[in-house]
């Protein structure tokens, strides 16, 4: 019977992951990369920086501290303005609480995360979360996964993590998790063959728990 729920963010959650790759793309560019999403998600699912492109190409450490800032600058901008609400979250939350114990493992940046969830309700349903530095590998590492596991003092049996992009299932796979990827068209295409389970919506997740 799985007891816990490890939470990916970005995609999951929220839907952020196309406003990262739009200020990715944009502060990129004066350092002559066109990024292309085929080869954002490609650098996104073998955990490669964008940034490693602007330096193949010639781009100081220095450059890249500057325009890595002009996207953090974007991100947060779009993070305050556009709508980034995936409907049906709350409930699901709601829902899933009172049978499981759950956490958010995610690789958005703390302030970030801060940011997206100053005035939501989601985090409230959750026992902690985990961001970037929490642990010392990113995904597709099997690093943050295992760090949550060992915070609730459960088995990889015992667990099951939520997806949607190919970086984070290899995560899971990698740390042992059954994981279940819930569909999302910005990372359409990525290999997603190696998931326990598939839904369409998270709203289709607690029908699943049930079976499990």
């Amino acid at each position: 019977m799985k007891t816990t729920i490890l939470w990916d963010h970005d995609g999951i959650l929220v839907e952020t992951e196309p406003w990262y790759f739009a200020a990715t793309q944009t502060a990129i560019r004066p350092l002559g990369v066109e990024l292309d999403k085929a080869d954002y998600l490609a650098d996104m699912a073998d955990g490669r920086s964008a940034w490693e492109r602007a330096r193949a190409m010639g781009a100081s450490d220095d450059d890249v501290a500057v325009h890595r800032a002009r996207r953090d600058e974007l991100y947060q901008q779009y993070l305050r303005t556009k709508d980034i609400e995936i409907e049906g979250v709350l409930d699901t939350l709601a829902t899933l609480a009172r049978s499981h114990q759950m956490a958010i493992i995610t690789t958005s940046k703390r302030v970030d995360f801060e940011l997206i969830h100053a005035r939501r309700q989601i985090v409230d349903h959750m026992s902690f979360v985990l961001c970037s530095g929490d642990y010392p590998r990113s995904k597709p590492h099997p690093d943050p996964y295992l760090a949550g596991l060992e915070r609730f003092g459960v088995s990889a049996e015992e667990t099951l993590v939520v997806e949607d992009s190919e970086r984070g299932l290899r995560a899971a796979v990698a740390a042992g998790i059954d994981c279940v990827v819930v569909a999302n068209e910005f990372v359409r295409g990525q290999d997603l063959s190696k998931a326990s389970h598939f839904v369409d919506s998270i709203t289709d997740l607690p029908a699943l728990l049930d079976g499990l």
